[in-house]
C-alpha cells in the first residue's frame, strides 16, 4: 500500500512545481510588459509611483479577466462533455435493453441474432416514418397554415419561400452541405432509374443495352420539403431531350439514409390542359395574355384548351374579336367563350368554366388574365396533379410595380425582360391560392367553389381548405415559370371588412420591395440631404 502513496506524493510535487514555474513565467512577463509600456500623455502630471501603480493594476486586472474568461469557458466545455457522455450512456442502455428484449438467446447469448434483429428493427422504424409522412396519401389539415410547402430546385438553382431580409427568391445553394445534399439526391434518383428492381415494374430480362440510361443532364426539376418529426421528401423528374416521357422518382430521407418510395414512368404526351380564365373588362390585359398564350400554348405546347368566362357586355365584342383574330392567324380553334350577363364573381366564373367542359375527365388550370406562364410550367402542372390522388397549388412569383422597380430608366423594359426572380423585382405570393392545377372530377367531388363569396378574394382559400380537409395530397411549391404581372388594384367600397383588409394587404405587398418602399417613405429626408450636400459643395467651391 506504500507504493501508491509515494507515487501520489511525487505526482503532487510535480504538479506544484509546474504551477510554480507557470506563475514565475507570468511574473516575468508582467514585469517585461510594465517596463516596455509606453508613457501616456494623459498622465504627464502624475509622475513616478502613481503612474507605475496604475500600469500594474491595469495589467493585473487584464490578466485576471483573461483567466476568468478561460476558466468559464473550460467549465462550460466540461459541462457539455458531461451532458454528452450522459446522453450517450442513456442511448447505449436503451439499445442494450431493446436488444435483450427482442433478440432470442441461445446458450445465454446470440450476437448474430441480436445484430439481425437490430437491423430489422431499424428498417421497420424507417418504413414507419415513411408511412407517417405525407408521401403517398394526403393528410387532413385544420387550415391553410398547416401545409408544409415544397421548395423547388433545378441542378443549378433553388427557388425558396422563406427569405427574410437576406435570402433571395432564387439563388444558388451557398452552403456546401445543401449543394452536396441536392447532388446526392439527383444521383440517387438516377441510380433508381438506371438500376430498377422488381417493384418498379420493369422486366429483369431487359438488359442494360435495351434500357435507356439517364444522366445528370436529364434532370428537369425537383421539389423537397422536411417534416420536422419524420424526414425529408424529394420529388424528382427526369426527361430525355427528345422524348415526352418523364421519369418520376420519390425519395424519402427519414433522418437517416435515403430510401426509395417509388419509381414510375409518367407519360404526359396526351395530357390536355383546360386553361380557365374568368374576365370582366380589362381587354388590354386580355390582349397581352393572349400574346403569351399564343407563344406558349399554341406554338410550343399544342395540348391546351382555353375557356374564357366573360361577365357583362362591356368589352365582350373586343374579347370575341381578339379570340377570332388569334384563331385566324394560328388556325387554333380549341377555345370556348362563356358569356354571363352578371356582376363579376371569380369563383362562379371558374365553376362555370369547369362545368362547360363536356368531354369527360380533364386537367384544369385556373388562371387569371394578369398571369404569365411558360411551357415548362404547363409540364409541371401535368406532373404534379393526379386524379383522385393530388392537386397542385403552385406559388406564383408576383412582380412589383415596374414604375418603381425601374425608376432609374426612362421607360420600363418589355414584360419578357421583367421576368426575373430578384428581391427588388418581386416576391413569392405565398398568401395566394388562386392559381391551381386539378382534375375536373376532383373539383366536382369536393363541391367546387363557394358561390356565396362575392367580389374579390376568399373563394380560392375556401376551395384550398376543402382539399386540406380531405384525403388528397396538396402539392404546394414555388415554380419558376409562373408570374403575376403588376397591375393597379382598386379595393371597392362594397367589399366586406375582411375582403377589404385582404385587398389592401395585397395592394401593399404588390407595390414594391421593402427597400424601395423605404426609399419612398424617406424621399423628403433624402432630398433634403442631397440639397444640403449640394449647397455645401457649392459654398466650398465659391470660397
Amino acid at each position: 500500500m506504500r507504493m501508491p502513496r509515494r507515487g501520489l506524493v511525487i505526482q503532487a510535487r510535480t504538479r506544484w512545481l509546474l504551477v510554480g514555474l507557470a506563475l514565475l513565467f507570468s511574473l516575468v512577463l508582467l514585469m517585461y510588459l510594465l517596463e516596455c509600456a509606453p508613457q501616456t500623455d494623459g498622465n504627464g502630471s502624475l509622475p513616478g509611483v502613481v503612474g507605475e501603480t496604475m500600469g500594474k493594476e491595469y495589467y493585473q486586472a487584464l490578466l485576471q479577466e483573461q483567466e476568468e474568461h478561460y476558466q468559464n469557458r473550460a467549465t462550460s466545455l466540461k459541462r457539455q462533455i458531461a451532458q454528452l457522455k450522459q446522453e450517450l450512456q442513456e442511448m447505449s442502455d436503451k439499445l442494450k435493453s431493446l436488444q435483450e428484449k427482442k433478440s432470442p438467446k441461445v446458450n445465454g447469448m446470440n450476437y448474430q441474432g441480436t445484430k439481425e434483429q437490430t437491423s430489422n428493427d431499424l428498417l421497420e422504424f424507417l418504413h414507419s416514418q415513411i408511412d407517417k409522412a405525407e408521401v403517398s396519401v394526403g393528410a387532413k389539415l385544420p387550415s391553410e397554415y398547416g401545409v408544409i410547402p415544397f421548395e423547388s430546385f433545378t441542378s443549378m438553382k433553388v427557388f425558396q419561400l422563406e427569405m427574410g431580409l437576406t435570402r433571395h427568391p432564387e439563388e444558388k445553394p451557398v452552403r456546401k452541405d445543401k449543394r452536396d445534399e441536392l447532388v446526392e439526391v439527383i444521383e440517387a434518383g438516377l441510380e433508381v432509374i438506371n438500376n430498377p428492381d422488381e417493384e418498379d415494374g420493369q422486366d429483369e430480362d431487359d438488359g442494360v443495352g435495351d434500357r435507356q440510361l439517364y444522366s445528370e443532364n436529364d434532370f428537369v426539376e425537383g421539389y423537397y420539403r422536411t417534416e420536422r418529426d419524420k424526414g425529408t421528401q424529394y420529388e424528382l423528374f427526369y426527361k430525355k431531350m427528345d422524348g415526352m416521357e418523364y421519369r418520376h422518382v420519390t425519395l424519402f430521407r427519414p433522418f437517416g439514409p435515403l430510401m426509395k418510395v417509388k419509381s414510375e414512368t409518367v407519360d404526359i404526351s396526351r395530357s390536355i390542359i383546360n386553361v380557365i380564365v374568368p374576365l370582366a373588362g380589362r381587354t388590354e390585359a386580355f390582349a397581352q395574355f393572349m400574346q403569351n398564350f399564343r407563344d406558349v400554348c399554341i406554338h410550343q405546347d399544342k395540348r391546351v384548351h382555353l375557356t374564357v368566362v366573360y361577365f357583362g357586355q362591356d368589352g365582350l365584342s373586343e374579347v370575341k374579336s381578339i379570340l377570332e383574330s388569334v384563331a385566324r392567324e394560328t388556325d387554333f380553334h380549341n377555345y370556348t367563350l362563356v358569356s354571363l350577363n352578371e356582376e363579376f364573381n371569380r369563383g362562379q366564373g371558374l365553376d362555370m368554366g369547369a362545368r362547360a367542359w363536356e368531354k369527360g375527365e380533364v386537367l384544369m388550370f385556373f388562371c387569371d388574365v394578369d398571369v404569365y406562364f411558360t411551357a415548362e410550367f404547363l409540364n409541371s402542372c401535368r406532373l404534379n396533379a393526379e386524379p383522385g390522388k393530388k392537386v397542385f397549388y403552385p406559388v406564383v412569383f408576383s412582380l412589383y410595380n415596374p414604375a418603381i422597380v425601374y425608376a432609374n430608366q426612362d421607360i420600363p423594359p418589355p414584360v419578357e425582360q421583367q421576368l426575373v426572380h430578384k428581391k427588388d423585382s418581386g416576391f413569392w405570393r405565398d398568401f395566394g391560392f388562386g392559381m391551381t392545377c386539378q382534375y375536373r372530377t376532383d373539383f366536382l367531388t369536393v363541391g367546387g367553389f363557394d358561390l356565396e363569396v362575392k367580389g374579390w378574394g376568399g373563394e380560392d382559400v375556401h376551395l384550398y381548405r376543402k382539399y386540406l380537409h380531405g384525403e388528397l395530397m396538396v402539392v404546394r411549391t414555388p415554380v419558376p415559370g409562373l408570374f403575376h404581372l403588376w397591375h393597379e388594384k382598386h379595393c371597392a367600397d362594397e367589399l366586406t371588412p375582411e375582403q377589404y383588409r385582404m385587398c389592401i394587404q395585397s395592394k401593399a405587398m404588390n407595390e414594391a420591395s421593402h427597400s424601395h418602399l423605404g426609399m419612398l417613405v424617406f424621399r423628403e429626408e433624402i432630398e433634403a440631404h442631397l440639397r444640403k450636400q449640394a449647397y455645401r459643395t457649392n459654398s466650398e467651391a465659391a470660397g
